[in-house]
Protein backbone atom coordinates (compact mmCIF):
# COMPACT_ATOMS: atom_id res chain seq x y z
CA UNK A 1 0.00 0.00 0.00
CA UNK A 2 2.78 2.38 -0.88
CA UNK A 3 1.53 5.12 -3.15
CA UNK A 4 2.31 8.40 -4.81
CA UNK A 5 -0.76 9.42 -6.74
CA UNK A 6 1.16 11.87 -8.98
CA UNK A 7 3.56 9.17 -10.17
CA UNK A 8 0.66 7.05 -11.37
CA UNK A 9 -0.01 9.43 -14.25
CA UNK A 10 3.07 7.93 -15.91
CA UNK A 11 1.27 4.58 -16.14
CA UNK A 12 -1.58 5.77 -18.38
CA UNK A 13 -4.24 4.11 -16.21
CA UNK A 14 -7.99 4.54 -15.82
CA UNK A 15 -8.09 3.60 -12.14
CA UNK A 16 -5.91 2.76 -9.17
CA UNK A 17 -6.48 1.08 -5.81
CA UNK A 18 -3.39 1.81 -3.73
CA UNK A 19 -4.98 3.96 -1.03
CA UNK A 20 -7.37 3.28 1.83
CA UNK A 21 -9.93 5.35 3.66
CA UNK A 22 -8.15 5.01 6.99
CA UNK A 23 -5.69 2.41 8.22
CA UNK A 24 -3.13 3.22 10.89
CA UNK A 25 -1.43 -0.15 10.36
CA UNK A 26 -0.20 0.58 6.83
CA UNK A 27 3.38 1.74 6.06
CA UNK A 28 1.93 4.99 4.68
CA UNK A 29 -0.85 5.63 7.16
CA UNK A 30 -2.12 8.71 5.33
CA UNK A 31 -5.62 7.52 4.53
CA UNK A 32 -7.65 9.51 2.02
CA UNK A 33 -10.54 9.85 4.51
CA UNK A 34 -13.31 8.85 2.12
CA UNK A 35 -15.34 5.73 1.37
CA UNK A 36 -16.09 6.95 -2.15
CA UNK A 37 -14.12 6.70 -5.40
CA UNK A 38 -12.64 10.02 -6.44
CA UNK A 39 -11.13 11.53 -9.58
CA UNK A 40 -7.44 12.42 -9.66
CA UNK A 41 -6.52 15.04 -12.27
CA UNK A 42 -3.01 16.00 -13.30
CA UNK A 43 -2.20 19.66 -13.61
CA UNK A 44 0.90 18.85 -15.65
CA UNK A 45 -0.20 16.05 -17.99
CA UNK A 46 -3.89 16.71 -18.66
CA UNK A 47 -4.52 13.09 -17.56
CA UNK A 48 -6.97 11.72 -15.04
CA UNK A 49 -7.88 8.48 -13.31
CA UNK A 50 -10.19 7.30 -10.56
CA UNK A 51 -8.80 6.28 -7.20
CA UNK A 52 -10.69 3.42 -5.56
CA UNK A 53 -9.76 3.41 -1.86
CA UNK A 54 -9.88 0.21 0.14
CA UNK A 55 -12.58 0.67 2.74
CA UNK A 56 -12.33 -2.62 4.65
CA UNK A 57 -9.26 -3.75 6.57
CA UNK A 58 -7.03 -6.14 4.66
CA UNK A 59 -7.30 -9.75 5.71
CA UNK A 60 -3.59 -10.10 6.50
CA UNK A 61 -3.66 -7.11 8.83
CA UNK A 62 -6.85 -8.21 10.54
CA UNK A 63 -6.28 -11.93 11.00
CA UNK A 64 -2.51 -12.46 10.89
CA UNK A 65 -1.04 -9.31 12.42
CA UNK A 66 -3.88 -8.35 14.79
CA UNK A 67 -4.97 -11.97 15.37
CA UNK A 68 -8.71 -11.25 15.15
CA UNK A 69 -10.71 -14.48 15.40
CA UNK A 70 -13.96 -13.45 13.73
CA UNK A 71 -15.27 -11.14 11.01
CA UNK A 72 -17.10 -8.70 13.28
CA UNK A 73 -14.85 -5.77 12.33
CA UNK A 74 -15.60 -6.34 8.64
CA UNK A 75 -19.32 -6.65 9.36
CA UNK A 76 -19.52 -3.47 11.45
CA UNK A 77 -17.55 -1.44 8.93
CA UNK A 78 -19.61 -2.77 6.01
CA UNK A 79 -22.86 -1.89 7.80
CA UNK A 80 -21.58 1.65 8.35
CA UNK A 81 -20.45 1.97 4.71
CA UNK A 82 -23.89 0.87 3.53
CA UNK A 83 -25.58 3.46 5.80
CA UNK A 84 -23.38 6.11 4.15
CA UNK A 85 -24.03 4.78 0.61
CA UNK A 86 -20.29 4.28 0.21
CA UNK A 87 -18.15 1.78 -1.65
CA UNK A 88 -17.01 -1.40 0.08
CA UNK A 89 -13.66 -2.47 -1.32
CA UNK A 90 -11.74 -5.32 0.26
CA UNK A 91 -8.26 -6.65 -0.51
CA UNK A 92 -7.82 -10.33 0.36
CA UNK A 93 -4.87 -12.66 -0.10
CA UNK A 94 -5.66 -16.31 -0.88
CA UNK A 95 -2.06 -17.23 -0.09
CA UNK A 96 -2.77 -16.48 3.58
CA UNK A 97 -6.06 -18.38 3.65
CA UNK A 98 -5.99 -21.94 4.93
CA UNK A 99 -8.42 -23.96 2.81
CA UNK A 100 -7.76 -27.20 4.71
CA UNK A 101 -8.87 -28.36 8.11
CA UNK A 102 -6.16 -28.54 10.68
CA UNK A 103 -3.43 -26.47 12.17
CA UNK A 104 -2.82 -22.96 10.95
CA UNK A 105 0.66 -21.69 10.22
CA UNK A 106 1.59 -18.42 11.94
CA UNK A 107 0.83 -16.53 8.69
CA UNK A 108 -2.55 -18.11 7.89
CA UNK A 109 -6.17 -17.71 8.83
CA UNK A 110 -9.17 -19.97 8.10
CA UNK A 111 -10.66 -19.42 4.64
CA UNK A 112 -14.05 -19.72 6.34
CA UNK A 113 -13.63 -16.15 7.59
CA UNK A 114 -13.75 -14.84 4.03
CA UNK A 115 -16.48 -17.29 3.05
CA UNK A 116 -18.56 -16.22 6.07
CA UNK A 117 -18.12 -12.59 5.11
CA UNK A 118 -19.34 -13.28 1.57
CA UNK A 119 -22.37 -15.07 3.00
CA UNK A 120 -23.04 -12.12 5.28
CA UNK A 121 -22.84 -9.66 2.38
CA UNK A 122 -25.15 -11.75 0.22
CA UNK A 123 -27.69 -12.39 2.98
CA UNK A 124 -27.80 -8.86 4.30
CA UNK A 125 -27.26 -6.79 1.14
CA UNK A 126 -27.62 -9.11 -1.84
CA UNK A 127 -30.58 -7.25 -3.34
CA UNK A 128 -29.07 -3.79 -2.72
CA UNK A 129 -25.52 -4.16 -3.97
CA UNK A 130 -23.66 -4.01 -7.21
CA UNK A 131 -20.79 -6.48 -7.19
CA UNK A 132 -18.65 -4.86 -9.85
CA UNK A 133 -15.15 -5.34 -11.12
CA UNK A 134 -12.98 -2.22 -10.76
CA UNK A 135 -12.96 -1.73 -14.55
CA UNK A 136 -16.78 -1.82 -14.66
CA UNK A 137 -17.11 0.62 -11.77
CA UNK A 138 -14.61 2.91 -13.44
CA UNK A 139 -16.48 2.86 -16.76
CA UNK A 140 -19.65 3.82 -14.87
CA UNK A 141 -17.85 6.63 -13.02
CA UNK A 142 -16.33 8.05 -16.21
CA UNK A 143 -19.76 8.06 -17.89
CA UNK A 144 -21.22 9.93 -14.90
CA UNK A 145 -18.26 12.34 -14.74
CA UNK A 146 -18.63 13.13 -18.45
CA UNK A 147 -22.35 13.80 -17.95
CA UNK A 148 -21.58 16.28 -15.14
CA UNK A 149 -19.23 18.33 -17.32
Amino acid sequence: MHHNLEWLFELNIKYDASTFDTDPFEPQSDGVNTIFPFLIKSNNHGKKYFELPYTLAQDFTLFVILRERDINIWKRKLDWIVKCNGMALLNTHPDYMNFKDGNLRYDEYPAEYFQNFLYYVKERYGDQMWSALPKDLTEYLYAKADAWQ
